[in-house]
């Protein structure tokens, strides 16, 4: 009996060195991740908003929208995936004290923005229409689904106007999180969905003199919006050069170092084609899902709305994964980075746990807030309920992605993500909804499944801890170009960083 009072004692302190982290470092965990917290939750509330307000005029409307940011999703991934790659080596600079080294990183990423951005305009002028009524071919009258193409169009040209202040904004954005500064973006994000809000308000329904734009009002506010953010963002951050000295002289040179942006886009690569080929693998199932009828469409568009809200914790611990550990990388603390994430996992499952619960239980409420019909109503409960049940899932396979990444093992996330998504994910769906004779009801359950072997997966690699090595070693710039011992903030010391 004392031995297996022993076993199980040992048994449970392992357990919590491996999961468990002290009150030191939740402390740095959430000086973190709760003004990303903030920022996001507010964002998304908003869409949310913004969402009910343009399903308020119709489905149709609602329906179009939904589309148009199911293929605006394609833009805003592929901008993330194209700054990836620098993002790893920016957080392990300023892990290792290195101001040049994150202004070559800035600079690659500005141009991976530019090229993106010309690709999008591109495709999204020349073929916008035809990319729409690839969501149009399920069940349903002709005349919904021309209102739904013609709100689609309208909406998706006003949009375009948008793409370039977004991809800019992330630019900054994803630099300054990556020395530790969460706040001014979150500010800015603040300011700008609470522009957005108000001019939905004003625009959507024709308040204060202004006509009723509907869904084409909707898009105008996105718009300015995302110019207000930016404005904040690059203001704040030139104007304070000695709070964020990687932005001094910035714009004098475009110059990166021929051997670092060879290693930059040799990591960043993988991810670019991950992200894009990712986003376009749940657009496709979304069109997948769509050719059983017409009502997926807006059943979708509110599950997921809602969905992203109560996701809000575990994609920011995402960010959290690849801050924490690059920085310890950085840092050339190996052990103290498998120890983070580790801990970040068995937290964000924690905290998924009780956000599912809340998530389920209120799903059959939610879709009444909306001007639609029974049949999509019932069809959004059952969305947010699977949603809710496989959160756990979706977060510790989100965490086990940057764990990989912020050791910039890029080839291994782009086998681990988009490779499995195009390979599994996506033709099992496909057979599933065109070779059966299940209903979606038993379709987009099912789909989930192969999600549990993705975690499984992840979990197994995370444990070899092959991802976990410093990549900026030998890449570290001049001494007198060094972050000072005063500024430089590391995994240890992230609760007293700038993001306070």
């Amino acid at each position: 009996m004392n031995q297996l009072y022993a076993s199980d004692g040992s048994l449970f302190c392992r357990f919590r060195r491996t999961f468990i982290g002290d009150r030191t470092f939740y402390k740095k965990v959430l000086t973190l991740i709760v003004p990303l917290i903030i920022q996001n939750t507010i964002s998304t509330f908003v869409n949310l908003l913004d969402n009910i307000m343009v399903g308020q005029v119709g489905t149709a409307e609602m329906s179009g929208v939904a589309i148009v940011n199911q293929l605006l999703f394609v833009f805003n991934i592929t901008i993330f995936g194209g700054l990836a790659g620098a993002g790893i080596y920016g957080a392990q600079f300023y892990g290792a004290g290195d101001n040049e080294g994150l202004r070559s990183t800035f600079r690659f990423k500005l141009l991976m923005s530019a090229l993106t951005l010309v690709a999008g305009i591109a495709i999204f002028l020349t073929g916008g229409g035809s990319l729409i009524s690839l969501y149009l071919t399920g069940d349903g009258s002709a005349a919904d689904a021309a209102a739904i193409l013609g709100f689609g169009q309208e909406y998706l040209i006003i949009m375009i106007w948008g793409l370039l202040p977004f991809a800019m904004t992330q630019v900054y954005s994803s630099s300054l999180r990556e020395t530790g500064e969460t706040v001014l973006p979150m500010k800015a994000s603040i300011a700008a969905v609470l522009t957005n809000l108000c001019l939905n308000y004003i625009l959507i329904f024709g308040k204060l003199g202004f006509p009723a734009l509907g869904a084409a009002g909707a898009a105008i506010a996105t718009v300015i919006s995302r110019y207000v953010e930016l404005s904040i963002i690059v203001v704040y951050t030139h104007r304070h050069t000695i709070r964020f000295p990687f932005i001094k002289g910035i714009y004098k040179s475009f110059s990166i170092p021929r051997s670092l942006f060879m290693r930059i886009a040799k990591k960043g690569m993988p991810l670019l084609a991950n992200e894009l080929l990712w986003s376009l693998g749940m657009t496709t199932l979304m069109q997948i899902f769509s050719t059983s009828s017409l009502s997926v469409v807006a059943a979708l568009n509110i599950s997921s709305t809602t969905t992203n809200l109560f996701n809000v914790f575990f994609i920011t611990m995402g960010t959290a994964v690849a801050v924490m550990a690059g920085q310890a990388l950085g840092a050339g603390d190996i052990a103290r980075a498998k120890s983070v994430v580790w801990k970040l996992i068995f937290f964000s499952v924690c905290v998924c746990i009780l956000m599912g619960g809340i998530l389920a239980s209120l799903s059959p409420f939610i879709p009444y807030i909306y001007n639609t019909t029974d049949s999509v109503r019932q069809l959004a409960t059952h969305f947010m309920i699977t949603s809710a049940i496989f959160m756990i899932v979706n977060a510790t396979s989100h965490c086990c992605y940057f764990a990989l990444r912020s050791g910039g093992k890029t080839f291994i996330t782009f086998l681990f993500d988009s490779v499995y998504m195009w390979t599994i994910g996506v033709p099992f769906a496909y057979v599933i909804t065109n070779f059966t004779k299940l209903s979606i009801y038993q379709i987009y359950p099912m789909s989930y499944l192969t999600e549990l072997v993705k975690c499984t997966f992840g979990l197994l690699m995370v444990r070899t801890g092959i991802w976990a090595q410093n990549i900026v070693a030998d890449s570290v710039s001049d001494p007198s170009e060094k972050i000072s011992a005063g500024n430089k903030h590391t995994g240890d010391d992230l609760a007293a960083s700038e993001a306070e």
